[in-house]
C-alpha cells in the first residue's frame, strides 16, 4: 500500500490501526484481515501518524515480538485482543444499548 493510499483511510481507522498497532497482543496479521495492510504498509502508517520519538519506541517495543505475528506466537494464544478489552466487533467498540 502506498502512502497516497494510507491517506485515504478515515481518521477512525487510522486511529484504531495505530491502537492495533501498539497493543501487544494484536498480531499483523489481524490487521491486514480488518484494514488489508501488510505489515510494511503498518509501519509506513505509524511513521506519519507518530511523532519521531514514539515511532522509534514503538518500533523497537514490535521488533522481536512473537506475539505480533501469528506464526511465532504461543501457542494457545487464539485472540486478537487482551481479555480486559473492550468487545470491539469489525473496528467499533460495542456500544451499550439505551432503555426505550
Amino acid at each position: 500500500m502506498k502512502k497516497s493510499e494510507i491517506l485515504h483511510l478515515t481518521t477512525e481507522e487510522r486511529d484504531r490501526i495505530v491502537e492495533m498497532a501498539w497493543e501487544d497482543r494484536t498480531p499483523f496479521e489481524a490487521i491486514l484481515q480488518q484494514f488489508g495492510l501488510n505489515e510494511q504498509a503498518v509501519i509506513r502508517l505509524m511513521r506519519i501518524e507518530l511523532l519521531e520519538g514514539s515511532f522509534r519506541r514503538w518500533r523497537k517495543r514490535v521488533q522481536g515480538r512473537k506475539t505480533k505475528h501469528l506464526i511465532s506466537a504461543p501457542s494457545g494464544m487464539n485472540r486478537f485482543h487482551c481479555s480486559r478489552q473492550r468487545s470491539v466487533s469489525h473496528n467499533g467498540i460495542s456500544k451499550r444499548r439505551t432503555k426505550p
